[in-house]
């Protein structure tokens, strides 16, 4: 089982010092896919940058800049373009003078039934993020670190002072992520979530709830989880071909059918990574409709 994280003791709109170089901020947008709201990060003192500004509220901004008073932000870093955490940076960015890092929405049809933000479609960075780009400033340094996966733009962020990363949405204390086909990919997922083990970090900061800080056995517990899913999706072909609302009725049966749909997109990502790997086979392109089996 995962271990998860979801006790954080926080006032909306008030920075906490949540490390030496840390503070966060968390914005008034809680919901089924934000938790609590989303949180903000600010890194350093004096000349600090800000990581995932967050929604497009005035209130958030507000918080912010108030937060920011006195000091000079040198880099507004976007982990993705999902709307509740790119979609404040261009309001950011005037009131700061900052320049925004992060990398576009991609241009792909989103799926038709959402289990997250939208993207941000008018997300607009001045510098465009690449895998391994360092910023520094007075006592800090930060590293991209590519993670697709729940989004095919995904960077996180790592602290090298203190060996902490700011996982977005890639890694959550209080939820497994959403992998949504086709912007969402399991095995990219799964991939990235490889790198990040390999780095042994001694904290994560999601973008969403409390941190993580027993870094190791929780991403082990995150891989576990999605390679149990995908057990149960070739035990569900080893009895026949099936379509993914059969299997979701089995593997599902004991979560609440409210959730099923969300899970069908869970289901559709791990089966089109089992069709890719030749593992699998479909009666036409991988989707929600298709019907599967296994192969060979």
């Amino acid at each position: 089982m995962i271990p998860f994280v979801r006790e954080m003791a926080f006032r909306y709109g008030e920075p906490d010092q949540v490390s030496p170089l840390v503070r966060r901020v968390i914005a008034d947008n809680p919901g089924p896919f934000t938790f609590t709201g989303t949180g903000t990060y600010i890194v350093g003192s004096g000349e600090v940058a800000v990581i995932d500004p967050g929604p497009d509220d005035p209130a958030h901004l507000a918080a912010l800049t108030k937060a920011v008073q006195g000091e000079r932000v040198t880099a507004i870093l976007v982990t993705h373009t999902h709307l509740d955490h790119s979609s404040l940076s261009a309001a950011l960015a005037r009131a700061t003078g900052a320049k925004v890092h992060g990398r576009p929405a991609p241009r792909i049809e989103e799926a038709a039934i959402r289990l997250d933000e939208g993207h941000d479609r008018a997300f607009a960075p001045d510098v465009l993020v690449a895998d391994g780009d360092r910023l520094s400033g007075p006592g800090w340094t930060l590293e991209a670190i590519a993670t697709p996966g729940h989004a095919s733009n995904h960077v996180c962020y790592a602290l090298e002072d203190e060996n902490t990363l700011f996982s977005g949405d890639h890694v959550m204390g209080w939820s497994t992520t959403v992998i949504s086909p086709p912007d969402g990919d399991m095995a990219d997922y799964l991939a990235s979530l490889d790198k990040v083990a390999r780095r042994d970090f001694s904290v994560l900061w999601p973008t969403h709830g409390p941190p993580v800080r027993d870094v190791a056995p929780f991403l082990a517990a995150y891989r576990d989880h999605r390679m149990h899913r995908e057990a149960q999706i070739l035990d569900q072909l080893a009895r026949g071909p099936r379509r993914i609302s059969e299997m979701v009725g089995e593997i599902y049966a004991e979560v609440d059918p409210r959730l099923h749909p969300a899970a069908a997109h869970s289901v559709l990502a791990h089966l089109i990574k089992l069709v890719r790997e030749g593992r699998a086979a479909s009666d036409g392109p991988p989707g929600p409709l298709a019907v599967y089996q296994l192969r060979g």
